[in-house]
């Protein structure tokens, strides 16, 4: 079921960029195995959404046999995901000369976070450091402060939008080509270029005269509540804004200029107290009938249960607990329910005679 039934990949089990690359393409409905290594006795996890939807097979990549088996699985796939380090694949024997040579339609798709070539391609790195080099720390600096908010956004930025996220969509690129080439291709994505893309849209606007960064805005913040909860407000246009201050009952007229950088302190300080006034449900309550783009900060517990995301569907219940649901949906060619995370190994037996030809 889904899009990409039928869809044959071998990931290569490493970092959490490329098994959420892998998580992305079994939830549209290929056929992915997970190479890991054997584990007997090891922790395993059934929630981990990050292994979720595929097989495992158990292979120690320094055993020739081991080797020849995982050969000979990539030789009949589609597709084969790496995030290792630049070098390493080759050092095994599945650099994608080797798997190329064998399988021509191989499309082989490689995550990295500087790139396999240039002089960072062995340097370490994190989110915050492939931001901090693309721009985006800069660019969410606030009007007087240091390079970075106080709290730097989380690890999914570049390493999982900007990482896996074009991984996954690089692979799709690809076989679309295959479909006019008859061949495969290397795929070579990396952190820090994804972290540029991602900042495209801001580096057009900080260019255009009169607009304003939102980082420090008092209109574009999270407020406290009177529970000590907490609201998102992201009331960038004027009518939203408007919105906002008739369902805080504030004059306009009582307040500083919102285009007056200089003036943001003291206009945070009254929307501040305003929000104190109620709890976070009162002014939950109050927004979901008006237009202005404030909404309540839900905590991973909570947001499966708000009606919105609820009757969406957006989260899915996978070995009892709340995973996101596969996403983008597709109306001729759904998605199944993803299944659980195997345990390392778990279809070490059964893989071997499950592919039988080489892929379309």
């Amino acid at each position: 079921m889904g899009p990409l039934d039928t869809l044959r990949v071998v990931e290569l089990a490493g970092g959490a960029p490329t098994a959420y690359a892998a998580t992305l393409l079994a939830d549209l409905g290929a056929d992915v195995v997970r190479i890991d290594r054997p584990a007997p006795g090891g922790r395993h996890h059934a929630a981990d959404p990050l292994g979720r939807g595929r097989r495992s097979m158990a292979a120690d990549l320094k055993v020739e046999n081991d080797l020849r088996d995982v050969r000979s699985l990539i030789d009949r796939a589609d597709v084969f995901l790496e995030g290792m380090r630049p070098g390493m694949c080759e050092r095994l024997g599945l650099g994608p000369d080797a798997l190329t040579a064998s399988n021509p339609r191989l499309i082989y798709a490689r995550l990295s976070g500087w790139g396999h070539a240039g002089p960072w391609a062995q340097r370490p790195g994190h989110d915050i450091s492939f931001l901090a080099m693309a721009g985006l720390l800069d660019s969410d600096r606030p009007a007087a402060g240091p390079p970075a908010p106080p709290a730097p956004p989380s690890t999914y930025l570049s390493t999982f939008a900007g990482g896996g996220m074009l991984q996954a969509l690089g692979i799709l690129a690809a076989l679309h080509e295959r479909t006019r080439s008859g061949r495969g291709q290397v795929v070579d994505a990396a952190m820090v270029d994804g972290a540029a893309m991602l900042d495209v849209m801001t580096r057009q606007w900080r260019d255009l005269p009169g607009n304003v960064t939102v980082t420090d805005a008092p209109f574009y913040t999270t407020y406290a509540c009177q529970d000590g909860l907490y609201v998102a407000v992201g009331a960038i246009e004027p009518r939203f804004y408007a919105t906002l201050l008739e369902c805080l009952a504030l004059d306009p007229a009582s307040l500083p200029d919102r285009a007056d950088e200089a003036a943001w302190p003291a206009l945070r300080t009254r929307l501040a107290a305003a929000f104190a006034e109620h709890t976070r449900d009162h002014w939950t309550k109050v927004f979901d009938e008006h237009e202005a783009c404030v909404v309540p900060v839900l905590n991973p517990t909570e947001a499966p249960g708000h009606p919105a995301l609820h009757e969406r569907g957006t989260f899915v219940e996978v070995a009892g607990t709340h995973q996101p649901a596969p996403s983008p949906r597709f109306i001729r060619t759904p998605a199944a329910a993803p299944t659980p995370a195997p345990a390392p190994g778990e279809h070490t037996a059964e893989l071997p005679h499950t592919w039988r030809t080489p892929a379309n």
